[in-house]
């Protein structure tokens, strides 16, 4: 770590800071629908995400050696790249939590990336078969995967038992839900830390402190894992809310269903090298989750604005990347500013955050002064309900104390839990 100059020192805290953003913003991927349907406490299971993330990033490298090395060519990158490159993904990062939106921290990193490298050194620098087979490519079929996974399990899961309403079972599947969240925030760790991890090892090859091509080195692996750790347990609580009550609501069967499908294709996908989102594949798992069970509702108007989101991540943090790129070949006067500019940006989006706070306290409330739950069924959901037998005559609805809705007979005339009838009118 001697070699290490005084803008290095600079882009590896900025890479901690993202990989914080990417903690804060990501924890709902784990922990959202586990939040949702009671099976954890909020700060119970931020905590237990947080030390599985921590874990997680010391079990591969290959992702953080895809974006090393694969993205775009350390040939000439020079080191202001990389912090340009970590502004436009931070504004984003911080701009969607603010609004709710479960958009990637994956695409942000590499829209700031690739706009940043393309204002350097033009498109000769960006690797565009690596981005559309690691990257593009499983932007798409991640979420559809884990979402036809999810609506699959889903079935299965309320085909398995006859009676799913039961009190057993819904302890049972609350304790698979922790089990899976687990695994969801395990595969996290595996994947998302190293995306910083990546990032950093980028940045001392333009520095020359570490050869094209190396492993990260293991003091940017344990920050790399504590970052993104501590900002799991902080919580993106604005997140959690959209992913756990403002997409659609789950029972317990559907939040194991949705995180082990989820989990399947983070881990899959670690292993194999594809710096997918975990964000988009937990969202679709749990939209699928959502269609998998007979009446469920999808609120597409949320999902909606989610897609937008997805769409905007990589040109928009690109854009920023860019013109923080173009400051910083201005000299160090540019550097400067680009600093001020990330530091001023994100003190207003903080300040804006405290006018409707959302914390462990608030997170699963039905209102916080926000329309998440009251999204109108859409063309999807509408025909799904089509299909769903409708309750016995004479039948009302009601909440067991476990949360799950079952359907009970009304009382007949004779039934001594009948009201007594109305006296007759003189």
């Amino acid at each position: 770590m001697e070699h290490i100059t005084l803008l290095l020192a600079i882009v590896v805290v900025t890479a901690l800071v993202f990989d914080f953003t990417n903690g804060f913003h990501d924890t709902a991927n784990a922990m959202a629908t586990t939040i949702s349907t009671g099976a954890l406490k909020p700060k119970t299971a931020v905590a237990m995400s947080a030390v599985l993330n921590l874990v997680g990033a010391f079990l591969s490298v290959e992702v953080a050696k895809t974006i090393s090395g694969g993205i775009i060519n350390e040939e000439g990158i020079r080191t202001e790249v990389i912090f340009a490159a970590l502004v436009g993904a931070i504004l984003w990062n911080l701009l969607t939590w603010l609004l709710g939106l479960p958009s990637s921290s994956s695409h942000a990193l590499f829209g700031g990336l690739i706009g940043a490298a393309v204002m350097s050194a033009g498109w000769s620098a960006v690797n565009g078969s690596t981005i559309v087979t690691k990257v593009l490519i499983p932007a798409v079929a991640a979420p559809l995967v884990a979402g036809l996974a999810a609506m699959a399990a889903t079935k299965l899961t309320y085909k398995i038992k006859a009676d799913p309403k039961a009190r057993a079972t819904a302890k049972g599947y609350r304790a698979g839900q922790i089990a899976s969240a687990g695994l969801v925030s395990l595969a996290h760790g595996t994947n998302d830390a190293q995306k910083t991890m990546g990032i950093i090892t980028l940045a001392l090859v333009t520095q020359g402190v570490v050869a094209p091509g190396s492993n990260p080195p293991m003091w940017v692996i344990v920050s790399a894992g504590m970052a993104i750790a501590l900002g799991t347990y902080l919580g993106g609580w604005r997140i959690i809310r959209t992913m756990g009550k403002g997409l659609t609501d789950l029972q317990p069967q559907q939040g194991f269903a949705a995180q082990t499908s989820a989990a399947t294709v983070i881990l899959a996908s670690s292993h194999l090298g594809f710096s997918l989102s975990t964000t988009q594949s937990c969202s679709g798992a749990v939209m699928g989750a959502g269609l998998g069970r007979k009446g469920g509702v999808v609120r597409w108007s949320t999902a909606t604005r989610m897609f937008v989101a997805w769409g905007l991540t990589l040109p928009a943090a690109g854009l920023v990347g860019a013109a923080a790129e173009f400051l910083t070949k201005q000299g160090t006067w540019g550097i400067a500013v680009t600093a001020a500019l990330l530091i001023g940006g994100s003190a207003v989006i903080w300040v804006l955050s405290r006018r409707q706070p959302v914390d462990h306290h608030n997170v699963t409330a039905d209102d916080l002064g926000d329309d998440s739950d009251s999204g109108t069924p859409g063309v999807v959901t509408t025909a799904i309900a089509a299909v769903t037998p409708p309750p016995p005559a004479g039948s009302v609805a009601a909440v067991a104390d476990d949360g799950l809705k079952t359907t009970i007979p009304a009382p007949g005339p004779n039934d001594p839990a009948a009201p007594p009838a109305p006296a007759a009118a003189v």
